[in-house]
């Protein structure tokens, strides 16, 4: 690796204005097309209409004008349902191409920088460099990344509000705008813009909404489109990266995807046996299909003649393996190769999934039994190209197809299986009573539940009585299991490794799923005798109090007889999930964050015992939102602010919500993504303080979170009438209606707040502009922290201060809260409060969460010293300052609306317009604010 210095990007530098030029021509192109397109599809007054609410929008927004206010405030409310759904529409799009030019100025200011021989915060060039400054080699990069396992792992929330149609003219237009720069003439330009224009009358008379609700197979399909628009192309090209950086060296295969669609069951009942087999079933397709298609166009490439190159003995080997006997090929071993790998191929799809190949040169045959038996043929083409100086013909397409085969194999994804602990303590309750074991396993002592779960797991028998009648619930998650048995022996080791255990509260949780696991062949041996397990059994710690048992559970966990030596003999991997998003909801985002830091630091020093003893590697699974009030925010300075040591080259993460689209979308940005999340785990891993932060930071980090979570819990669950207020100010109740998941969006037919899914419970608050899971707490709990004393407030102060210019968990804390604070806005969240029927009752919670939000804003100021928000992230700042006063229009009339549809009676014909203005308005402000999932 090259150590010479080279220059930083630097934002600040240069005329801000010209560096945004493009960015403002492309977003005024896309409005100029918007604009023409609404005017002949709707017609002058439509579109009149439209410019007159963003002009004033942008006069109240940007010049602080309020006479525009009340003019926009007066016009908004005296729209009729027509005239306000075609608004909402065009401002919701307006938002969605606002994004697709942001996208495309970020992918065009990083060449520019690359360009430039700038490096980039996040870049693997940067990591790489820093990493040569500090003297650590490429040979010990090559080693860490031997033994890593990063892999973000795509999930499915009720927050994904795009349909496909959509997202597929959007991808579409980024294309067409990212084709923009390099057009020479006007003519070229004319016909590029003529094909936007066409994009955009396609999504102008698409329709915005599902009519039906998200089956799991639309969530699954869902996910499929970003591994071929991004995952199966970028990966490569990510791996490719590594190898330029770390020349000679072999880069190990540890990066994988991760998959949640089709096996996560906790409470969504739609989610079964045949989910499971669909989901892996559909991955298998899609990436056996990916490989057909590289190696037809690869039998295109490799024209070879034996005649003008001799190949080696093994090609030729593979040449006369192939079926294909037709003469024109006859001294073209290449293509007689790959003719016979696309029949294996083809049989392999058939056979592992049930469909056709679209081309057939021979008939299929000979099916593939694994992916590492086509890697080896790949392998034996790329052994004979270079033995006849061909290795130029391997870069552009063999190279990516080999990485490829050894990161998707024929699987193309781990599928997680996930359940809650109450369900699977039912299935062993009903076990057990009906073999007569047990008459009530759940009124049973933890100690007691213990020792019978051990006796079970050192008994060989099975537990289930031939010809007894199981309950559905019993019998549907037995069938889970014995799927997930049968799945791994036809898609491979990869396909399913983890089974999660939502709310883990006890050692019992996890021997129950071990118990299951036996049952159904997934677990074999006993537990005193050789046990191994074919999937890691992976706790979940959510709640505060989940978290601060998480270390004492997997100390005794590990402590009984037979599990560390089973879990060596499995693979010595032990997988930990923590929840950001029912931990913020439980007790806030500071004291969440605080607690996440806490038990990671215990994991870690008990695992450094366990891996001395039984060398057990841990790897910590972060499930994070994409709000920042659920474990959001910039992946790269997230993992850095892990505590040290709990990194070390493992770490897995939930991608969710629009999170997924605005990340991965695009290909290059999606590429810049990945690169992000290993360039952070390397740094994380190979220069990160092996130190604790000073004792003084964390019990100052203790004493604000135990003063945040009193406020938050304060205001959240202990204010009387705070839920009907959040269930009357936010659109909670219309956000449940909409078709946007499979999964409900409670737990329960309640309305408690402790019993509403995290998910939710944060969209809602980002929906009506307070975002409050983000901030809620901090500002009293500083205000707490430091008194009243002028002496002692003073040296608080400089302790805060130092904690946020020297300690990353803290300095990226405030970032976030920075970043949350700025996308809020009480001033439109003010007319959200009209909605509350008992309006004293409105006006004394809205004037608390105006009172904590303030706290908040003036602790934030104080501890990093800036007024502005966003002073240190002038790229967002401007980014909010251009796209809010096109968002404002959408949070107005989403008000309106909702006032309309609640007041309005069921048989009223108008309601159903009604209902769909608002949900095109909660899609218009999510695609505005991007990480809202």
């Amino acid at each position: 690796m090259n150590k010479a210095p080279r220059r930083r990007a630097n934002d600040d530098a240069g005329d801000a204005a010209e560096k945004n030029r493009p960015l403002v021509e492309d977003i005024r192109l896309l409005g100029r097309i918007l604009g023409d397109t609404i005017r002949e599809q709707e017609g002058k007054e439509a579109f009149e209409l439209v410019e007159r609410v963003r002009k004033l929008s942008v006069a109240y927004r940007l010049k602080s004008d309020t006479q525009a206010g009340r003019a926009l405030d007066r016009l908004l409310k005296n729209l009729s349902g027509d005239q306000t759904v075609s608004v909402i529409r065009a401002f919701s799009y307006f938002s969605h191409l606002a994004n697709i030019a942001e996208d495309r100025h970020h992918v065009r200011r990083r060449e520019h920088h690359e360009r430039q021989g700038h490096l980039q915060e996040g870049s693997l060039a940067m990591s790489f460099e820093r990493l040569a400054a500090a003297d650590i080699r490429a040979s010990e990069i090559a080693k860490t990344l031997r033994h890593a396992y990063i892999s973000p792992v795509l999930t499915a929330h009720p927050t994904e509000v795009q349909r496909q149609s959509i997202l597929g003219a959007e991808r579409a237009i980024a294309e067409l705008i990212g084709a923009r720069d390099e057009l020479r003439t006007e003519r070229e330009r004319a016909e590029n813009e003529a094909l936007i224009r066409a994009r955009v009358t396609q999504l102008w008379q698409t329709r915005m909404l599902r009519t039906a609700k998200l089956s799991v197979s639309d969530e699954i399909e869902n996910a499929l489109s970003y591994y071929h628009a991004t995952f199966l192309r970028q990966i490569p090209r990510l791996y490719r990266e590594i190898e330029r950086a770390l020349p000679g060296h072999e880069i190990a295969p540890f990066f994988r995807m991760g998959q949640w669609i089709g096996g996560d069951r906790d409470g969504n009942p739609f989610v079964t046996e045949a989910t499971l087999q669909m989901a892996l079933r559909r991955q298998s397709e899609t990436v056996l299909r990916f490989y057909l298609t590289e190696v037809h166009l690869l039998g295109s490439e490799l024209s070879i003649s034996a005649m003008l190159a001799p190949v080696t003995p093994a090609m030729r080997a593979l040449a006369e393996r192939s079926p294909d006997h037709n003469e024109h090929r006859v001294d073209e071993p290449y293509r007689r190769a790959l003719i016979g790998m696309y029949a294996r191929l083809a049989a392999t799809l058939h056979e592992l999934t049930g469909t056709e190949a679209l081309r057939h040169a021979v008939a299929p045959e000979s099916p593939y039994l694994n992916a590492a038996e086509f890697l080896a043929d790949l392998q034996v083409i790329a052994a004979s190209l270079r033995s006849h100086h061909a290795q130029a013909l391997i870069g552009p397409r063999l190279a990516p197809l080999m990485r490829a085969a050894q990161v998707f194999g024929f699987h193309l994804a781990t599928v997680d299986l996930r359940q809650s602990s109450d369900k699977h303590e039912a299935v062993v309750a009903e076990l057990l009573k009906t073999a007569r074991i047990e008459p009530d396993y759940p009124a049973l002592a933890e100690d007691a539940r213990r020792d019978l779960l051990l006796r079970l797991l050192n008994d060989a028998r099975p537990l289930r009585v031939r010809a007894a009648r199981y309950s559905e619930h019993a019998s549907s998650e037995l069938a889970i299991f014995e799927t997930a048995a049968r799945m791994l022996q036809r898609f491979g080791r990869e396909a399913i490794r983890h089974y999660i255990i939502s709310h883990t509260e006890d050692v019992s949780d996890l021997l129950e799923v071990l118990l299951l696991l036996k049952e159904t062949g997934l677990m074999r041996g006993e537990l005193h005798d050789a046990a191994v397990t074919d999937l890691i059994v992976v706790p979940l710690f959510e709640t505060i109090g989940d978290l601060r048992n998480a270390e004492p559970i997997m100390r005794a966990f590990y402590a009984l007889p037979g599990i560390a030596a089973m879990m060596k003999a499995s693979g010595a991997e032990q997988d930990i999930m923590l929840g950001y998003s029912d931990s913020n909801k439980d007790g806030g985002s500071f004291t969440s964050n605080w607690e996440l830091y806490r038990a990671e630091i215990a994991l870690v020093a008990l695992f450094e015992q366990l891996a001395r003893a039984h060398g057990i590697t841990l790897r910590l699974f972060h499930g994070r939102g994409g709000t920042v009030g659920r474990g959001g925010g910039p992946s790269y300075q997230a993992i850095l602010a892990q505590p040290p040591g709990t990194v070390n080259g493992q770490i897995r993460l939930t991608e969710q919500g629009e999170v997924i689209a605005s990340k991965y979308a695009h290909p290059e940005i999606g590429l810049r993504n990945l690169e992000t999340l290993v360039a952070a785990t390397l740094e994380a891993t190979l220069l990160h303080p092996t130190k604790s932060a000073p004792k003084a930071f964390l019990d100052a980090a203790d004493a604000i979170s135990a003063a945040s979570y009193a406020a938050y819990r304060k205001l959240v669950y202990e204010t009387p009438g705070f839920t009907d207020y959040f269930f009357s100010a936010t659109p909670i109740r219309e956000i449940a209606e909409l078709n946007i998941g499979s999964r409900p969006a409670s737990r329960k037919a309640t309305r408690a707040i402790e019993d509403l899914r995290a998910i939710p419970w944060g969209f809602s608050w980002g929906q009506c502009r307070v975002a409050l899971p983000g901030w809620c707490g901090f500002g009293s709990a500083i205000e707490a922290w430091l008194g009243k004393d002028a002496k002692a407030r003073k040296d608080k102060l400089a302790l805060l201060q130092k904690m946020h210019k020297q300690w990353p968990f803290f300095r990226t804390l405030l970032s976030n809260l920075d970043m949350v604070l700025a996308k809020s806005d009480l001033g439109i969240a003010a007319r959200y409060v009209e909605l509350v029927e008992d309006k004293r009752l409105g006006r004394r919670i809205f004037g608390l969460i105006q009172a904590e939000w303030q706290r908040t804003h003036d602790a934030l100021a104080l501890i990093s010293g800036e007024k502005q928000r966003l002073a240190s992230n002038p790229a967002l700042a401007r980014s909010i300052e251009h796209r809010f006063p096109y968002l404002d229009p959408l949070n107005h009339l989403q008000v309106e609306l909702m006032r309309r549809y609640r007041a309005g009676r069921d048989d009223d014909p108008g309601m159903d317009r009604v209902k769909r203005g608002i949900h095109i308005s909660i899609n218009g402000v999510a695609a505005g604010l991007r990480n809202t999932g």
